[in-house]
């Protein structure tokens, strides 16, 4: 799992483990991943770094990145440069299941007005996102795009909306552990293989 440390990474973790899944968390900061369980495995290390992030996916089930920008609106490639660093790695070690946090708007799917302003004044994280989701549909890997709505910190539901063609009607928020839960449901259900799932409240 790459971005752990994250906002929806963290909750991720616990959920997963709670799930019984083992979980190896690849992070730059072990200190920020304050979770102490048996079947969770910390691995220190650089997404942009080819040989490290090789090395950690080999013997793998699944790949889960909920990595972010650290260049927040600006314009930026490092989503697509570490995301063809995973999957180079999967196809190195023949791994073929990914989930890939996204975000809603990377296929100009939101509508209306207010839609258009967001994607406009999200445009250059928003294209990072889609360079890196086009790179992950060309390697023909086992994937599922997650893309949610605007995040909160609001608590786990586990009932919330979903799309495989744009996003949900009147939709606008979703909660960071509502985004981990369909993470998670994601990796259980063969449905969800080779689609790209707007998610909201």
């Amino acid at each position: 799992m790459f971005g752990a440390t994250g906002g929806v990474g963290q909750y991720l973790v616990k959920q997963a483990l709670e799930q019984d899944f083992e979980v190896t968390a690849f992070v730059r900061t072990p200190s920020k991943l304050q979770i102490n369980h048996e079947q969770l495995h910390i691995i220190q290390g650089d997404c942009f770094n080819k040989d490290e992030v090789t090395q950690a996916i080999a013997g793998h089930d699944a790949v889960v990145s909920c990595l972010g920008s650290s260049q927040g609106m600006k314009k930026s490639t490092e989503l697509e440069e570490m995301t063809k660093i995973i999957v180079d790695g999967m196809m190195e070690h023949k791994i073929n299941r990914i989930i890939y946090t996204a975000s809603a708007g990377i296929h100009k799917e939101i509508p209306g007005i207010t839609g258009k302003l967001v994607m406009t004044m999200l445009k250059n994280a928003l294209l990072d996102h889609k360079c890196a989701v086009d790179y992950i549909v060309a390697n023909e890997l086992i994937y599922t795009i997650a893309r949610p709505m605007g995040l909160t910190n609001k608590a786990l539901t586990g009932n919330y909306r979903e799309s495989s063609t744009g996003v949900p009607e009147k939709s606008r928020t979703i909660s960071r552990a509502d985004v981990a839960d369909f993470i998670v449901r994601a990796l259980r259900d063969t449905k969800y293989d080779c689609t790209s799932i707007g998610i909201s409240d």
